[in-house]
């Protein structure tokens, strides 16, 4: 074939078929790239808009009482303490029984020696005996004269006279006679006795010291303890002084000794409490018959409570803290955050226990993020709640009859 000869028809028609079939891949090309691009611009807006609610845990309070029991500090004191003082002034002639020293009950412990008491209890012992000796003479005088009357040798007069001044004469000598008892009374106190059976804890004098008599003038001479009983003393707050009982039991820990523990009895309750600390002071019973322990040391006193309902608990992590106050963040039947103004009953570190903000059936949020708002739409993911929506109005009426 001359090139100058026509091309044939059959050629023609196939490079139309071609044109065509590839116009019509590249169509299908550019909308599948254009569909591809839709469906991933879809899934990102969803994810997008997935992302942008917030994942959170939740969980149930927990109605369960986490420690049924409350520790606190206490201080161990005497069952009995007596501060010795003196009686009597004078200088301290002796005393026999130092710190630490097992007495028994008017066991003498020191001695006085008080010169000026001596002489006025032998000057009032010889003004005595002379008011003894005027009434005695008196009474003479006066039975005298009663036998002169029947011969009209004495007058009713001077028998009258007779008679008030033998009264007089008694009187002084009744007067004279308390005043010696009152100097042999105190001369009785020149000897120092222990009041009751115990230890001498403390010691504040010596052979020569001088003594003033009364307890406004400086420290006790001695103090003496009965220990085979002791007196724990706490403070309870306010709020846990209801769920203590009186005849509750408690448990004693002591520093100086770790490993055991002591049984004490809630004996008696102040009924009072002290504007300043906000505590109300109780006393417990501790045996102490083997002398172990000591008075005035610290210890931990573990006390039980007694409750008529157990507080709900949630995770410290819960807590939210703010200009708004203490708060807790929940979730509702529709998945939106609700926040609930708290109050705490106790700290226990991990688990706080609540007084009032929440019901049995809220989901505590137990991490908030930060931002969170009333109202936001949340994803509840695991948690012990996750699953427990709380009723709604509807569910929560009573169905009727």
């Amino acid at each position: 074939m001359s090139p100058t000869e026509p091309r044939s028809p059959v050629s023609r028609r196939k490079l139309g078929i071609f044109g065509v079939v590839a116009l019509i891949a590249a169509g299908l090309i550019v909308g599948t790239g254009i569909r591809a691009r839709e469906e991933q611009g879809s899934k990102l807006k969803q994810w997008t808009d997935d992302q942008a609610i917030p994942s959170v845990a939740v969980t149930l309070p927990n109605a369960k009482a986490l420690n049924a029991t409350i520790d606190l500090p206490g201080r161990l004191e005497a069952y009995y303490r007596a501060p010795i003082f003196a009686r009597v002034s004078g200088y301290l002639k002796s005393w026999s029984a130092d710190i630490g020293a097992r007495v028994k009950a008017g066991q003498v412990i020191a001695e006085i020696e008080a010169p000026d008491l001596d002489q006025q209890l032998l000057q009032a012992r010889a003004d005595l005996a002379s008011q003894q000796a005027s009434a005695r003479l008196s009474e003479a005088t006066l039975n005298r004269r009663k036998t002169l009357v029947a011969s009209n040798f004495v007058s009713a007069q001077e028998i009258d006279e007779r008679t008030a001044d033998l009264s007089n004469k008694k009187a002084a000598v009744n007067s004279g006679q308390a005043n010696v008892e009152r100097l042999e009374a105190l001369a009785g106190y020149k000897k120092i006795t222990a009041p009751f059976d115990g230890v001498v804890t403390a010691r504040d004098t010596d052979v020569g010291a001088l003594i003033n008599a009364g307890g406004g003038s400086g420290p006790a001479m001695f103090v003496i303890s009965d220990i085979t009983k002791l007196r724990v003393y706490v403070s309870v707050p306010q709020n846990y002084v209801p769920a203590i009982r009186i005849g509750a039991k408690a448990s004693i820990t002591l520093p100086e000794y770790p490993n055991r523990t002591f049984p004490a009895t809630v004996e008696a309750s102040s009924q009072a409490v002290d504007v300043s600390s906000g505590t109300t002071r109780m006393q417990l019973g501790l045996d102490n018959s083997s002398g172990e322990l000591m008075p005035g040391g610290y210890a931990s006193v573990k006390l039980g409570l007694q409750r008529d309902s157990a507080p709900l608990s949630i995770p410290a992590s819960a807590l939210i803290f703010n200009g708004s106050g203490l708060r807790v963040a929940t979730v509702g039947v529709d998945d939106k955050v609700q926040f609930k103004t708290v109050t705490i009953a106790r700290d226990l570190g991990k688990e706080i226990e609540l007084a009032s903000g929440i019901a049995p059936d809220d989901r505590v949020i137990t991490a908030p993020p930060d931002g969170l708002a009333d109202g936001d739409q949340v994803r509840v993911v695991g948690g012990a709640g996750a699953k427990a929506k709380p009723a709604t109005a509807s569910e929560k009426q009573a169905p009727k009859g």
